[in-house]
């Protein structure tokens, strides 16, 4: 078996000692070849080369982002038979991918059922989402949550941690200081009337989030054996907003209410804004679109778990 083993540097600040000890872990039981990330967009480049190398297996030591990179690599000319499995040890911040998965949050743990699973060929078939052209495991969003998400990479840049608590402020800051009084997207269902929306989140799994340990669910029922949810706030008013957000971070989280558009289980729809709105994929800030389409496609990619 041969594998690939892609490493974000950034994980191996965080969890020192990871790659070594996965490297180690992996060389005695698959041919490996370690390569380390050197700027955004590279994990995608070396997961595409190893479809054409024929690789068994593609490991993705990093967060959210390089798990991002990584399927987008992998299935940059779509699904089929062939493709090298994905798999996933935990070495960012949130590592939402990973937990809606069941793996564990510890890098080492993680490591020993990677290798628990490669031993006994334990793979999961799951399905992904997209936003246009570009594959996404778990979320998207588009506007108010996706302006959050480009703040909070700001915060990075200049050096902050990604921590629950500077999204909790970004949020609250992005919330307080942003024009609510109209509603500028609208939501395309395939079938059903136009809706005009102030916030969408498109959830592909259960749970997702950023804050931590702590879910947040806007779409309970998600799963990566369905189609695509949808969790859309039809009015921003303060009073609104916090009613169904202490709903979504709930224990039962069951968002309802006459403000809430909930689709489950889609095939696909469009997003629409009437000016350039913030785009986000498992929390990658995709710029500024005036129109998004969402797909679900079923049985997307084989997982080692």
């Amino acid at each position: 078996m041969r594998a690939l083993l892609v490493v974000n540097p950034k994980a191996t600040a965080t969890t020192p000692g990871a790659r070594d000890v996965l490297a180690h872990a992996l060389a005695s039981e698959v041919k490996l070849d370690v390569v380390q990330t050197e700027a955004r967009g590279h994990a995608t480049s070396l997961a595409r080369q190893a479809v054409d190398d024929g690789l068994d297996v593609v490991v993705a030591l990093g967060g959210d982002g390089t798990v991002n990179e990584v399927v987008n690599g992998l299935l940059s000319h779509g699904p089929g038979a062939g493709l090298p499995a994905l798999a996933v040890v935990p070495g960012g911040n949130a590592n939402v991918f990973a937990r809606a998965l069941g793996l564990p949050s510890s890098p080492v743990e993680a490591t020993h059922q990677l290798l628990e699973a490669l031993a006994t060929g334990r793979r999961r078939t799951v399905g992904l989402g997209m936003a246009d052209d570009r594959w996404f495991t778990f979320c998207a969003g588009m506007g108010m949550d996706a302006s959050v998400v480009r703040r909070v990479e700001g915060k990075r840049a200049s050096g902050a941690r990604a921590t629950p608590g500077l999204y909790v402020r970004q949020g609250l800051r992005q919330f307080f200081l942003s024009s609510r009084s109209s509603l500028t997207m609208t939501a395309h269902p395939g079938s059903g009337e136009p809706v005009a929306i102030g916030l969408a989140l498109v959830c592909n799994s259960r749970p997702w989030t950023y804050l931590g340990p702590r879910p947040v669910v806007p779409c309970p029922d998600a799963s990566f054996e369905t189609g695509l949810d949808l969790f859309a706030l039809t009015s921003l008013r303060t009073s609104t907003t916090l009613r169904h957000l202490r709903q979504i971070l709930s224990s039962d989280p069951r968002p309802r209410g006459r403000a809430v558009l909930s689709l489950h289980d889609q095939d696909g729809f469009r997003l629409t804004s009437d000016r350039p709105t913030p785009l986000q994929v498992d929390g990658d800030d995709l710029g500024d679109r005036t129109e998004v389409v969402f797909r679900s496609v079923p049985l997307a990619l084989d997982v080692v778990v």
